[in-house]
């Protein structure tokens, strides 16, 4: 009988964790890069088309578009919880700003929910939110 000292096998992976959970985080931030990405390019676009002329909400537009070019970064480079938290709290303000300004007015602008401007950013930021928060879950989740 022969007894191997020092020999140790390797633990298997807890369930949900192997290369198949990261390689899909990792898709899903790339989706919710493209969501923040696609929301930031419609906002500086509209600030171009004269949003910029607007008080309160061009200097917001513009804010808009920086943020999300950082963010995007921040998705693709970062492998740490706080840009999906980011991606999340951007979809989400930035969606909640887009549905007061077609309910009851948004620092005195009111949109409508059409065009097809209006229907990029809005899916933009659904997507932004949805991936961020699936690969969230993914990396960090139980």
């Amino acid at each position: 009988m022969s007894i191997m000292v020092g020999h140790t096998s390797p633990a298997p992976p807890a369930p949900g964790t192997g290369p198949g959970r990261r390689a899909g985080a990792r898709a899903w931030r790339a989706v919710a890069a493209l969501g923040v990405l696609a929301s930031g390019v419609v906002h500086v676009l509209l600030w171009l088309q004269g949003y910029a002329d607007i008080a309160v909400v061009g200097p917001l537009f513009l804010l808009n578009g920086v943020a999300a070019a950082v963010l995007t970064v921040l998705l693709l480079g970062w492998r740490h919880w706080l840009p999906l938290v980011g991606g999340i709290a951007f979809g989400g303000a930035t969606l909640l700003a887009f549905v007061l300004s077609t309910t009851v007015g948004f620092y005195g602008v009111s949109e409508t929910f059409a065009g097809t401007e209006e229907l990029v950013a809005a899916g933009a930021e659904v997507v932004a939110v949805v991936a961020s928060t699936l690969a969230l879950v993914r990396e960090h989740g139980r």
